[in-house]
């Protein structure tokens, strides 16, 4: 009988491998937890898989065709289902936020990247890169901004960040960028397609000084949590860590100004911004 056929990079490869692994595996007569022992993972890391949302690593992709007596069908097709735009530490929470119903951010000193706007996108970027040649930033930019578009839409994931008050106060490309990144941002609480919440300096400290995280929910596979930092970023799906996050991030909410008061902080910020940049 003859084997699956490669898959189409044009498609969604993650998510027809995801089908595919799916089909293979009922198959086999195997659960996912049977599954994912021999390659030392968990079952809810293969539902990730199967629902798309995580990408196959090819390390992953032989070993399945193995189990699963597939003839090479997953390390032929993983070259595919990996290819981006991203760096590869952040490609696979790029992926997974895409799939998401529900996204819940704190991020300690910027404007999360989905709110950004491109001004404030390519300040960042060069800051990061300060010796990059013009072509690149303007490639990251576009890649941010269209990152953003996932709000948009009647398929956009409920978006709920706890935004430092240390993000307003840090003038990211001067006063005319930061006015503009602010104004952006009370936009799209105004409209109702986000929620923000700012965590005022008077707080002291609290329950995510070591730094930033990221909550993704979806509707057929278990949630994960995303933790970074300098040049690195980990997907986390173990049911014990990622509700050990979420408590994390409920108290940070719990601790930060209502949206209303945020928004009003957000503003009243953005119109300083923007009398400074008036200022001879």
């Amino acid at each position: 009988m003859p084997g699956p056929k490669d898959l189409d990079p044009s498609t969604s490869p993650r998510a027809l491998l995801g089908a595919e692994l799916r089909h293979a595996r009922e198959k086999a007569g195997l659960t996912q937890e049977e599954l994912g022992r021999p390659l030392f993972v968990s079952g809810s890391f293969i539902g990730q898989l199967e629902a798309g949302t995580r990408r196959m690593q090819p390390e992953y992709a032989g070993q399945m065709d193995e189990i699963l007596e597939t003839n090479g069908f997953f390390a032929r097709n993983c070259s595919a289902a990996s290819r981006s735009k991203y760096p590869n530490h952040f490609a696979e929470a790029v992926e997974a936020e895409a799939a998401a119903t529900q996204i819940k951010q704190y991020v300690p000193l910027l404007i999360p990247g989905l709110l950004q706007a491109e001004t404030y996108a390519r300040a960042v970027f060069r800051a990061y890169r300060p010796t990059a040649a013009e072509e690149s930033i303007d490639e990251l930019v576009a890649a941010r901004i269209e990152r953003g578009q996932l709000l948009n839409g009647p398929t956009a994931p409920l978006f709920w960040t706890v935004l430092d008050e240390a993000a307003l106060c840090r003038p990211v490309g001067g006063p005319a960028v930061m006015a503009e990144a602010l104004r952006h941002v009370a936009a799209l609480v105004k409209i109702h397609q986000v929620i923000v919440q700012v965590l005022p300096f008077k707080v002291g400290a609290h329950a995510a000084m070591d730094g930033a995280l990221k909550l993704m929910s979806f509707p057929d596979a278990p949630p994960l949590a995303y933790v970074d930092g300098p040049g690195t970023g980990h997907l986390l799906d173990d049911p014990a860590t990622v509700a050990r996050h979420g408590l994390t991030y409920d108290l940070l909410a719990a601790s930060a100004l209502s949206p209303q008061e945020s928004l009003a902080l957000i503003e009243s910020a953005a119109e300083d911004y923007a009398h400074e940049e008036q200022q001879p």
